[in-house]
């Protein structure tokens, strides 16, 4: 038996072995590296699409994890006034250094780990920025 995922948000996509049109909270497994979702292949655990609409669920909070993952990837892209002034509290908060991409030195890039992390850090996370579920 491998890890267990639920779809984030409807997962509409070209995957690995074709086309899937999943709704919401669908339970996917992760096997060798990889998302599966009735005997076939989706997309890899660690690519862009398994963070865009995939959320680990072994703890059973996927739902929330998922929910706050999109909350906070979605203020961040926010360009308003206040754009800056959040980057800037992300770069200098230790709790989310530990979530950043270290082959970018100049850029803050989410790590994988970020997309599988604590709820509890991920709330923390969208307090720091003002992120709402």
């Amino acid at each position: 038996m491998g890890r267990r995922y639920i779809v984030k948000q409807r997962a509409r996509i070209d995957t690995i072995t074709g086309p899937v049109n999943l709704p919401y909270g669908t339970e996917v497994e992760a096997v060798e590296d990889y998302l599966i979702h009735q005997g076939r292949r989706l997309c890899a655990v660690t690519s862009r699409k398994a963070h865009l609409y995939f959320a680990r669920d072994d703890d059973g909070q996927g739902r929330e994890r998922g929910a706050l993952t999109l909350a906070i990837t979605k203020r961040l892209e926010k360009r308003d006034k206040d754009h800056q002034a959040r980057w800037d509290r992300v770069w200098e908060d230790p709790g989310c250094q530990k979530y950043r991409h270290p082959e970018h030195e100049d850029h803050f890039i989410w790590d994988h780990a970020f997309f599988e992390a604590p709820v509890e850090d991920l709330r923390h996370i969208a307090a720091l920025i003002g992120a709402r579920e």
